[in-house]
Formats: structure tokens, sequence, C-alpha cells
């Protein structure tokens, strides 16, 4: 298991990375949106590539944010028998989900945003508005945002079957559920 373990501690450690990066892009988000009504409300001034940033930064959130939500185990699942199972079963479980559902979704994702991002990008397409962006770097947003997803979900795996198996990973493996409060 040690290579597997290996490949997994640099998948953690690249997304923990870029999970920063989604952070970053919430403050600069907020930031922007907010100067964004002073300088139209204040001085009555526009710029469609200030709301378009915005968008571009929604995308950066979601997409490199989805990764590190699932690398801390706080993503969105179906609590209903999950959260009463013990741990081994939830290991099994999520084994499960990760093999028949996320790999094949975030893959198949990835393998098809790839052509919308290189159409983009050969035609050097922009926005529609005044003012606007190119629309390439966005649209790259989504293939490495899904193949980041992919690469966590095999380093969930990898420290999953570690942990049926017995090993005691040296990395940082959350495995523990807390259902939300309501």
């Amino acid at each position: 298991m040690g290579p597997f373990l290996a490949f997994s501690r640099a998948v953690d450690g690249l997304n923990a990375a870029v999970g920063k990066l989604a952070d970053f892009a919430v403050l600069a988000s907020c930031a922007i949106s907010a100067g964004n009504a002073f300088v139209r409300y204040g001085i009555s001034y526009s710029s469609n590539a200030w709301l378009e940033v915005q968008w571009y930064l929604f995308a950066v959130i979601v997409m490199f944010g989805a990764p590190y939500t699932l690398f801390r185990n706080e993503h969105v699942r179906v609590d209903l028998v999950y959260g009463n199972l013990p741990q081994r079963a939830r290991l099994w479980v999520d084994v499960f989900g990760i093999i028949v559902f996320l790999l094949p979704a975030t893959i198949l994702l990835t393998w098809m945003t790839w052509p919308f991002f290189l159409d983009s990008f050969v035609r050097m397409e922009g926005s529609p508005n005044a003012g606007g962006l190119l629309r390439w770097p966005v649209k790259l947003v989504l293939p490495v945002g899904f193949f980041l997803l992919s690469l966590q979900g095999l380093s969930e795996l990898v420290k999953r079957i570690a942990l049926l198996r017995g090993d005691k990973p040296e990395i940082e493996v959350v495995t523990e559920y807390v259902r939300p409060e309501q």
C-alpha cells in the first residue's frame, strides 16, 4: 500500500492547496461584489467585466472547493442509514459509492468538459456582453475541477481500503460522520 498511500498524500496536499485558492475566491468574490454595488449605486458606473469576474470566481469556488470538501468528508450525503452504521460498514459504503458513483461520474464529466473548454480556447471565445471577458478561462475550470475531484476520489478510495485492510495510514483520513444540525 506504500506507493498508493504516497499518491494519496500528494493528492491530499494538492487539493488542500487548491481548497485554499477556493477560500480566497470567496473573499475576492465578496470584495468585488461589494465594490460593484458601491460603484453602481454610489457613482452610477457599471462594468460587465467585473460582473463576469464574480461569475468566474463562483465557478472556482464550486469546482476547486469540491475536492477539498471530499477530502474533509464534509460533502452532502444521504444520512438516513449511514449515520447509524458502525465505522467499518461506513467504510464499505464509501468504497462502494466511490467506485460505483463518484469515479464514473467525475471521469465522464472530465472527459465531456474538455472539448467544451478546447472549443472555446481555439475560438478565443469572448463574452457577448460589451466589455466582457474571455470565456475559455472559466471553461477550463470545469475539466480541471472534475479531474481534481476524480483524483481526490481515488485518494479517498486508497485510504479507505487501507483502513479496511487494517493498515494505519500515516496520513489524515477523515472518517467520522456528524449529522447536520437542523
